[in-house]
């Protein structure tokens, strides 16, 4: 192509265009250019008409497949340089993954889910450990000479600032340099006197407390919800005080190290969920199904993300939570019906519910409802859907809804983890790592003691089930309260 624009005295802009005249096949436009590259190749190089004629069918034949074939070349080489870096570099690539859609947090979703099938820890947002996107973080490791026990630690990511909804990039950049010229935050009233209230505001704190950001000063997320607004109040004033020239005693050496206590009534598990799903784009502490691991597990329920395995119009029988419900209305008869989009730990699905079934259940669609649905798939278009047949509300630790617990919860008893007051995130992620790396059945239990005197109990997911081996025992030993056999 290079070669005959010379030909013709064609500059390279001249020459593209014609490529794009030949790719749309456009006979008018080929028309012309053929006069033009004839005349110019006669003008340029005293090619004669009929010669130029025969050059001018020779680009014009190569641009049927030309372009097409050197990008298919160039997306050949993308593909395959992105495909040794997810292998190699799996954190850092997805890392770079979830960055790139750090706006979307439909995509984050989706992205995350691809991390947990590759192994890979998403950490939660830390207003003193994340940046402004995903990064790649080391989670140390342990070392016990005694036991002559050495951990590595592991790779994951950490959760981006800005990625987190109703914060806003500028406000996060204002945050970390903050951060790094004066060092860490120790409060949510530390962190609200050393930035301006313009950017400190009500609404950036309740995103950043309900999506976790501040799990760091140990307080329930709905208590530090509660300080808020005492902690904004006193920014601005102090920050009014010092433009007034009003200096206190100690000025901001004095800064409160603990927020307030407020009494304030805890968050549900689904509202403390629902916040994290509607911040983060995925759930971070628990999973609306953890309470329910046990009749799922009794019912054999399919993984939603099998299901695009079977043929069309299979029948399918899934349990999974309740996203989100439209309801509608069907266009010729006025009907009701709903299409609601339910997941699992593996997948999310869109179902449709038509009258028939709709008015049997439509009292119990309602997002965060655990149901079972039974269906038929349908595969027509490129996004997998179902057609509901029959929907029943599923009730948590119970199997065909009787009160009793199921034998295997009744063999497995818990296994009680407890922590002091002085419990650092480095000392859970070392009995992450423990109980992650013997999975089994026994559910496991974190008691966490307050330096108030209060105990915080926690069930630890269905996730960290673990398999209590006698090696796995002693090095949980140090956390392990009196085990049940």
């Amino acid at each position: 192509m290079a070669a005959a624009s010379k030909l013709a005295g064609y500059s390279l802009a001249q020459a593209d265009l014609l490529r794009r005249a030949m790719g749309k096949k456009d006979k008018e436009k080929m028309a012309k250019e053929r006069k033009n590259f004839i005349e110019g190749c006669a003008r340029t190089n005293k090619i004669p008409e009929k010669k130029a004629n025969a050059i001018f069918d020779l680009l014009e034949k190569f641009a049927g497949y030309g372009f097409n074939k050197s990008h298919s070349a160039a997306y050949g080489v993308i593909s395959y340089q992105t495909a040794y870096l997810k292998a190699h570099y799996p954190v850092e690539f997805m890392a770079g993954l979830l960055s790139n859609e750090i706006n979307n947090t439909e995509k984050i979703s989706v992205f995350v889910g691809e991390c947990k099938r590759m192994g890979i820890c998403i950490l939660p947002p830390d207003i003193n450990k994340s940046g402004l996107k995903f990064m790649p973080e080391t989670v140390p490791g342990t070392h016990d000479a005694g036991a002559g026990i050495t951990d590595p630690g592991y790779k994951a990511i950490r959760y981006g600032l800005a990625a987190i909804k109703h914060v806003g990039e500028t406000a996060m950049e204002s945050v970390i340099r903050e951060r790094e010229e004066r060092g860490e935050f120790i409060s949510l009233e530390d962190f609200c006197a050393r930035l301006d209230s313009r950017i400190a505001n009500r609404k950036m704190l309740e995103s950043l407390v309900k999506s976790g950001a501040f799990d760091f000063v140990g307080q329930d997320r709905a208590e530090l919800f509660g300080c808020i607004d005492d902690a904004v109040s006193a920014s601005v004033a102090a920050q009014r005080d010092r433009l007034a020239g009003q200096v206190s005693l100690f000025d901001e050496a004095t800064a409160s190290t603990t927020s307030r206590k407020r009494l304030a009534s805890r968050w549900s598990d689904h509202e403390k969920l629902s916040y994290e799903k509607e911040l983060l784009g995925f759930y971070v502490s628990g999973h609306p199904l953890d309470a329910y691991a046990t009749v799922i597990a009794a019912k054999n329920y399919r993984p939603i993300s099998s299901l695009g395995e079977l043929d069309d119009r299979a029948p399918f029988k899934i349990a999974g939570a309740i996203v989100q419900v439209e309801k509608k209305f069907t266009r010729k008869e006025g009907k009701p019906f709903a299409v609601v989009w339910v997941e699992d730990l593996t997948d999310m699905l869109e179902v449709v519910v038509w009258n028939e079934v709709y008015l049997k259940v439509s009292d119990s669609l309602a997002a965060g409802r655990v149901i079972e649905i039974r269906g038929t798939l349908d595969k027509r278009e490129e996004v997998l859907r179902a057609t509901a047949m029959e929907i029943r509300l599923l009730a948590p630790g119970r199997t065909n809804g009787a009160n009793e617990e199921s034998a295997d919860a009744r063999q497995e008893p818990a296994v009680l983890l407890q922590f002091s007051p002085a419990a650092t995130g480095d000392e859970l992620r070392q009995v992450r790592q423990i109980l992650v790396s013997s999975p089994g059945r026994r559910p496991v239990q974190l008691l966490f003691d307050r330096a108030n005197g209060n105990s915080l109990r926690l069930d630890a997911g269905t996730d960290f089930r673990v398999n209590l081996t006698p090696d796995v025992e002693e090095k949980l030993s140090r956390w392990l309260v009196t085990v049940k056999r």
